[in-house]
């Protein structure tokens, strides 16, 4: 299968996904799947590498391909602020299955992949599906690529319409640091859906704007996360968003 990205740049699905754990960074609000663990690190990765990067003021997603076999060497996903309603949430198709596949790059030039803008949030959470928008929803995905463990590109018509991110609270973790491997805890699963209303629209704007009920809301999560007791590296993942909002809007 050959895949459209950014107008006229192409790919080809290979039998090679990576192998590296996805890290779900969470103050970051972004998706890394690369094996680099520093800053230092990530300059070298994008110096030998070519694709789709953050360049100055443009943040776009991120593909990025070896320049000797054109392979894909690791990405980087964006999450949207924006919910998408309920009912077009409801209608995220579950079909087809995904299928662990990698990607050639037809010809070794940079492009730009644009962010998703939809956030398609299923019941608990269990999977986030980011789309270009829900327009998508309108006709059926003609395939799902797993490019790495639980993170799939949707494909539609040929083209690269968003990706999903399965068992979002498993990644979980801050910056280049490594999630935990341990499973996430039943309370950290609860406050992570939490959490991901503060940081979207749902209650993002009640916050932002003062409101009492949001701002009651946003303490109560932080006073939660503080007093976990188990998996705290997910609780503190979580809390350096959290409590950098609560220094922000809720203590004035």
């Amino acid at each position: 299968m050959r895949l459209t990205l950014d107008g006229d740049w192409t790919a080809t699905v290979t039998d090679a996904p990576l192998r590296s754990t996805p890290r779900f960074d969470f103050p970051g609000q972004c998706v890394r799947i690369a094996e680099y663990a520093d800053v230092e690190a990530w300059q070298r990765f994008l110096g030998e590498t070519f694709g789709s990067q953050e360049w100055l003021w443009d943040a776009p997603d991120e593909l990025r391909f070896d320049r000797a076999g054109r392979e894909l060497a690791g990405a980087g996903f964006r999450l949207p602020h924006e919910c998408a309603a309920a009912e077009d949430s409801a209608r995220v198709p579950v079909t087809p299955a995904v299928r662990p596949g990698g990607l050639r790059a037809e010809e070794a030039r940079d492009f730009r992949l644009e962010v998703a803008t939809e956030l398609c949030r299923a019941p608990g959470d269990t999977e986030l599906t980011c789309l270009r928008d829900v327009g998508v929803l309108d006709e059926p995905l003609e395939a799902r690529i797993g490019i790495a463990p639980d993170v799939a590109l949707l494909v539609q018509d040929g083209t690269v319409v968003g990706w999903s991110l399965t068992d979002p609270v498993r990644h979980l973790t801050t910056g280049f640091a490594a999630p935990d491997p341990a499973p996430p805890s039943p309370a950290i699963r609860s406050l992570f859906s939490e959490c991901l209303d503060l940081v979207t629209q749902l209650l993002l704007h009640g916050v932002q704007d003062r409101d009492p009920a949001a701002l009651a809301r946003l303490r109560a999560v932080d006073e939660a996360l503080r007093a976990q007791r188990e998996d705290r590296h997910r609780a503190d993942a979580l809390l350096s968003l959290i409590g950098t909002m609560v220094e922000d809007y809720g203590d004035r």
